[in-house]
């Protein structure tokens, strides 16, 4: 028999399992320096910002691999834990990953395979095929979906990157479960060597559009402040990261107005750094 607690956490989880919103479950919310600028991130080159928008997969030149772990409102049973690895191959770059959401009665598990390619100086894209798999109490307790998503980079100068992501851009109709539709447009610029603004507009299905931007500074060297805004639940975000030799380490938090503050940390490490 349930506890109030798990009816509680239970009744939560089908809240976001039915949500498109940026709590979504299928919507892809790793990284804690993406949690700092409230992930308007599309744009801006990094680990796990890669697997946003595939797209900035071939801006990565070292094989690296991370691991991420997001508390939702403090409870541990809306935890999402991810592993990501990313291999640079020439012109293309490929990508991993691997995250799961909630507990033992409402899960769901999710992989993708992504590759990206630099087409031009200034234009890259990317493609990543995911698979979804939930489990759930009950009589129908297992599902399974199939969809893919896909990104454009676009680098009109040395400061600045405009970002296109769109995920599972496939009809309704064609589908036999639900999954929602995503599009996210963006733009970010390097104001100077140690400060970088960015600002991202994104609509989903059933959901009104959302705006959040954010930035990323750094006071002394291979440390980094970030903080960022979303119009959703009205959400605020703070973040920190340090970059050591071979690893990064990185700390966000974003606040919900009604549920309380979300919390992320992550670590990242390169096994290589090829030298341009």
């Amino acid at each position: 028999m349930y506890s109030l607690h798990k009816i509680s956490v239970s009744v939560l989880l089908i809240f976001l399992f039915s949500s498109a919103s940026g709590g979504d479950p299928y919507l892809f919310t790793a990284g804690a320096a993406e949690a700092g600028v409230n992930y308007s991130c599309i744009m801006m080159p990094g680990f796990w910002s890669s697997f946003h928008n595939q797209a900035l997969l071939p801006l990565n030149t070292s094989v690296t691999f991370g691991f991420d772990y997001q508390n939702r409102f403090n409870i541990s049973e809306l935890g999402t834990r991810s592993a990501g690895l990313i291999i640079p191959a020439g012109k293309a770059c490929l990508g991993a990953l691997y995250s799961n959401f909630g507990y033992k009665d409402l899960i769901r598990h999710s992989a993708g395979l992504a590759c990206g390619l630099k087409l031009s100086e200034k234009i890259s894209a990317g493609i990543q095929t995911d698979f979804f798999f939930e489990n759930t109490s009950g009589e129908f307790n297992e599902r399974r979906s199939l969809t893919f998503e896909a990104g454009v980079i676009i680098m009109p100068s040395e400061n600045i990157t405009i970002g296109i992501h769109l995920f599972n851009p496939v009809p309704a109709s064609l589908r036999k479960t639900y999954l929602p539709s995503c599009i996210r447009a963006g733009a970010g610029i390097y104001l100077s060597r140690i400060l970088f603004a960015c600002a991202e507009a994104e609509i989903s299905t059933g959901n009104n559009l959302i705006l959040k931007t954010g930035f990323e500074y750094e006071p002394v060297k291979n440390f980094r402040l970030r903080g960022g805004f979303s119009s959703e639940n009205t959400s605020f975000s703070l973040g920190v990261g340090y970059l050591l030799r071979s690893a990064q380490i990185d700390f966000g938090f974003t606040t919900h107005e009604r549920l309380g503050v979300t919390s992320s940390a992550s670590v990242i490490f390169k096994i290589n750094k090829n030298q341009k």
